[in-house]
């Protein structure tokens, strides 16, 4: 798999996965994202014109609390929850 770069506000959050979100951990991600940059990719599944977010919500969240336009991740098969 390849990793490519995707617009952030084109990433779907399901309710259910935004219901794990831990700020302190999404903080600790953004200032480590802004000494080494993004480490690992998210996951992401195709849903017509957008993504939805399989893994990577603190990642995704540390991106936008940075201002991040983009992210870098890679596009898998997934079923839906």
């Amino acid at each position: 798999m390849e990793n490519v770069t995707f617009k952030v506000d084109k990433i779907y959050v399901p309710v259910n996965r935004r219901k794990t979100l831990n700020a302190d951990v999404a903080n600790e991600i953004a200032e480590s994202m802004l000494e080494n940059g993004q480490l690992t990719p998210i996951l992401v599944r195709a849903d017509g014109d957008r993504f939805v977010l399989v893994e990577g919500l603190h990642r995704l969240e540390a991106c936008k609390a940075l201002g991040e336009e983009t992210i870098v991740g890679l596009v898998v098969q997934a079923r839906r929850f």
